[in-house]
């Protein structure tokens, strides 16, 4: 699989699975059973990875966490992309015709 066109809004995508997710002290922490390394998502990724737990469009997550929070559509769009970006190269989420919709 080739991992450099980079996350796109028009994208779509999902949990990746074999991760183990805990909640600690208000953030989220992950261990991938797949490459064995501890992650900590933080809060807002923890709640991205909630929303992530079905498949869904980037451009749908981004308009849930602008809806939902007080963050501009432009600087959210930054923050998820780079975001899904750092845990898609880690191989904890399915991206695009990956994800059986």
């Amino acid at each position: 699989m080739i991992k450099n066109q980079g996350i796109s809004l028009n994208d779509f995508i999902v949990q990746g699975s074999g991760n183990i997710v805990s909640n600690m002290g208000g953030e989220k922490v992950m261990l991938s059973v797949q490459n064995g390394k501890y992650y900590n998502l933080g809060e807002m990724g923890g709640i991205i990875w909630d929303l992530i737990k079905e498949p869904i469009s980037v451009t749908e997550l981004v308009t849930t966490l602008v809806s939902e929070y007080d963050v501009d559509q432009i600087t959210c769009e930054g923050q998820v992309i780079s975001f899904l970006e750092h845990v898609w190269k880690e191989n904890l989420i399915q991206l695009g015709e990956e994800v059986s919709q």
